[in-house]
């Protein structure tokens, strides 16, 4: 079946149109129909328990403190500490017993017999599901009881300390901060489990689950779920049958003239570009140091194999899980986000065979603005969290505290010039191929992707710490999910096109119609898919359809990245010696089998609504992480990055040994991490979420169990295995930029790829312009 690149260049346009349509009704439904916040809560005499300034003060407070790099809100954030959500609503159900027991028969709940606790729990659940929302929320004796006792509970863990927890003193800076941010932690609770205005179901649709408070699975999340599973065999039959009918071209070594790097002119401006690979290896190493340090919290939670005690170093104070978690994942995004900017300035005049005056100028300019962000936005998230700055400053230069998004305001806004910039210089220097080739050309394409990468993170600039938590987490989705699951696969694509081209592996054209297939497959799915993510926070029960069907056609286009991904095994693996690329090569295809395995097999298994009501937060949803981010991306990233280094090296001085130590203790490390840490805990807190309520799962007694904290440390090896992997590629990196090829001035003749293109030898298919 032949499909033009110009229909594919139109049904990519008309799916982005409706992918805008479809999720810009949902932003305007999200305002319409979340909950709102009432005036105030009264108790039965009248008394303000509390209002909607402090409910939105304690989401300040919870944002400014990093809470949500400690512990989740609604299921989203850190699983160290509890789900404060869950964790607010057990504990009112359980105050709400105490007071019940001691009214109706004059002793403790536990004291009662099994009729009596009956009598109590069925009085608690029904005041809990009769609430009413309104301009003033009136709560029952036992509520407003439970809300004071809460607060108290709060103050003694978030202000006062909690060792055991991991929770350091002061902490939240006052016991004012603390019973604010337990305010708005009841706030979430009481939403989660009180029917909507003239509903049967909670904004939460019944999540987190608490049978004493009325919470079970919504009968949508099982219908969803078995109409998931048909939609999956018959999405992988069809993944199947259209990489097979479409007919697309595979990369093929055999008989083809692929040229060495030595015999590529190198630029100013590439030179400057390879740049970014000393500064992203460094970034990883700190990201892998902090991920073996947040692992080993999960064990000893007041310290650091006793090292900081024998110092007499306050560890919690000066770096707590939260700051430690925050700077992680931050870094997994800079360290590749880093690398994919170094691709794109570096493959443009490779491709053209020229640079503009001033690019290499450019390219420092952007290196050095990535650097002030990166330090000005880390030591913000420190400073802020520890409460250096006044007013509004500790969201906008300090820690706005999302996860993900960690960095203040002034910080992203950085990042977004930076895309910007990354796309005005990545433009100028294709320039010659874009004003060449249709609007659908590969050069087209990567500044498509990047540019949508800066669009989609304006989404973070359309909420402030007063917003509520349930619109906050649509559009935090928009700029995670999106960039995660739909321009990220994107620009993965289009990378490995333009490489498989500039390796002579494939035509232009040929390459232009892969990636348009693959683009609109994942555009398709993955950008609607988002909504997967807002079945439990608080947005409308019809998400449950709509997440559910395209969460599971997310499956078909990583069918077609794992057929890939064989394929250009298979080229690999046939390759010989003459091949220049077998190393780069192998991060292309373990980055499509991580793919796979991560965001398909693990995704898909997490995401079926019936499970993901159990399981929403727990460690499986960190083994998809693990898998599908370092895995699919990272792998990427790394081979970007062997590949400019293939380029850079001086001849005759390229030797491949560390990089391919690095690549296999990255393999085997991060499967001895899923495999043997992550999922393992997962399964037994799924298990226990489903036996004892979902607060059970999150709690310290569950990690405390003995066979979790054996699982903890025989988690270990993997971590030491992708730190050394780190170690060995900082190492082999920085030797390499010892031993690069010296920069000419004067380069002329182009490349071997520009001629190829220019000399119009390189599309023997090409069809005809239509722009």
């Amino acid at each position: 079946m032949q499909v033009s690149r110009q229909t594919l260049a139109r049904a990519l346009v008309v799916v982005f149109v409706i992918n805008l349509v479809v999720m810009s009704g949902g932003a305007f439904l999200a305002y319409q129909q979340s909950p709102d916040r009432p005036d105030q809560f009264v108790g039965p005499d009248g008394d303000v328990v509390t209002t909607d300034e402090q409910i939105t003060e304690g989401k300040a407070v919870f944002q400014r403190n990093g809470l949500m790099n400690q512990g989740s809100i609604l299921g989203n954030g850190a699983y160290f500490d509890s789900d404060y959500t869950a964790d607010a609503l057990d504990r009112m159900t359980r105050h709400m017993r105490e007071y019940v027991a001691r009214e109706r028969y004059g002793t403790e709940y536990a004291e009662l017999d099994a009729s009596e606790r009956a009598v109590v729990d069925d009085a608690v659940k029904r005041q809990i599901e009769n609430g009413e929302f309104g301009d003033t929320v009136e709560l029952t004796a036992a509520e407003a009881y439970a809300f004071r006792q809460v607060r108290a509970e709060y103050v003694d863990r978030y202000h006062d300390g909690s060792r055991e927890h991991g929770i350091p003193s002061n902490f939240v800076g006052s016991e004012a901060e603390a019973e604010r941010f337990a305010d708005f932690a009841l706030w979430t609770a009481w939403f989660s489990a009180v029917d909507r205005p003239g509903g049967e179901i909670s904004y939460t649709n019944e999540w987190p689950y608490n049978e004493a408070a009325g919470n079970t699975p919504p009968v949508s999340a099982m219908t969803w779920s078995v109409v998931a599973m048909i939609i999956l065999v018959a999405g992988a039959g069809i993944g199947i049958w259209l990489y097979r009918a479409l007919e697309l071209p595979e990369p093929e070594a055999d008989g083809l003239d692929v040229p060495p790097p030595e015999e590529t002119n190198m630029y100013p401006s590439q030179f400057a570009a390879a740049r970014f690979i000393p500064v992203a290896a460094l970034l990883f190493l700190a990201q892998v140091l902090l991920g073996g340090m947040m692992a080993h919290y999960y064990i000893e939670r007041g310290g650091f194999y006793g090292i900081a005690d024998a110092l007499g170093v306050n560890v919690l104070y000066l770096i707590p899980f939260s700051i430690t978690k925050a700077w992680h994942i931050d870094l997994a995004v800079l360290w590749i986000t880093t690398l994919w900017i170094g691709i794109g300035l570096f493959l443009p005049a490779l491709f053209t065979g020229q640079e503009p005056d001033g690019q290499k100028s450019l390219v420092n300019v952007l290196l050095g603005a990535l650097f002030v962000v990166v330090v000005g936005g880390f030591a913000g998230i420190w400073l802020g969290s520890h409460g250096y700055f006044d007013g509004d400053l500790w969201w906008i230069v300090g820690n706005e505290g999302l996860e993900y998004l960690e960095i203040g305001r002034l910080w992203q806004v950085g990042l977004l010039l930076g895309f910007a910039l990354w796309t005005f210089i990545v433009a100028r220097g294709f320039k010659p191929l874009l004003d060449r080739e249709s609007r659908y050309g590969l050069a087209h394409l990567i500044l498509y992707a990047g540019a949508s990468i800066g669009l989609l993170f304006t989404a973070s600039m359309l909420y402030t710490p007063t917003t509520s938590m349930v619109v906050t987490e649509f559009w935090r989705w928009w700029v995670v999910h999106m960039w995660v699951e739909g321009v990220f696969e994107f620009f993965i694509v289009a990378v490995i096109g333009l490489t498989l081209v500039s390796m002579n592996l494939l035509s232009r054209a040929s390459a232009e119609k892969a990636v348009m297939v693959e683009a609109l497959l994942v555009m398709g799915s993955g950008i609607i898919g988002v909504s997967h993510h807002y079945w439990w926070i608080g947005l409308p029960e019809y998400w449950v359809p709509i997440g559910s069907v395209f969460s599971t056609l997310e499956f078909i286009p990583l069918v077609f990245i794992l057929f890939e991904a064989t394929e250009e095994y298979r080229t690999y693996a046939t390759s010989g010696e003459e091949f220049h690329y077998t190393l780069p090569f192998m991060f292309i295809v373990a980055s499509g089998v991580w793919n796979f395995v991560g965001a398909g097999v693990l995704g898909f298994f997490i995401n079926l609504p019936l499970v993901n009501y159990y399981e929403h937060g727990t460690f499986l949803t960190v083994a998809h992480a693990h898998a599908a981010m370092f895995g699919a991306f990272g792998f990427l990233a790394l081979g970007m990055a062997t590949y400019m280094l293939r380029f850079t090296t001086k001849p005759g001085k390229w030797d491949p040994t560390n990089l391919k130590r690095a690549f296999w203790l990255w393999n085997i490390g991060l499967a001895w991490m899923v495999l043997i840490g992550d999922v393992p805990v997962g399964f037994l807190q799924l298990e226990t979420v489903f036996t004892q309520g979902y607060d059970a799962g999150r709690s310290l007694a569950f990690y405390s169990r003995d066979i979790i904290q054996t699982l903890f440390w025989a988690r270990l090896p993997g971590d030491l295995l992708l730190i050394g992997g780190t170690g060995l590629f900082c190492y082999d990196v920085l030797k390499k930029r010892l031993v690069k090829r010296e920069q000419v001035a004067d380069v002329t003749g182009g490349t071997p790829i520009s001629r190829r293109i220019f000399g119009g030898d390189d599309e023997p298919d090409r069809e005809p312009r239509d722009d």
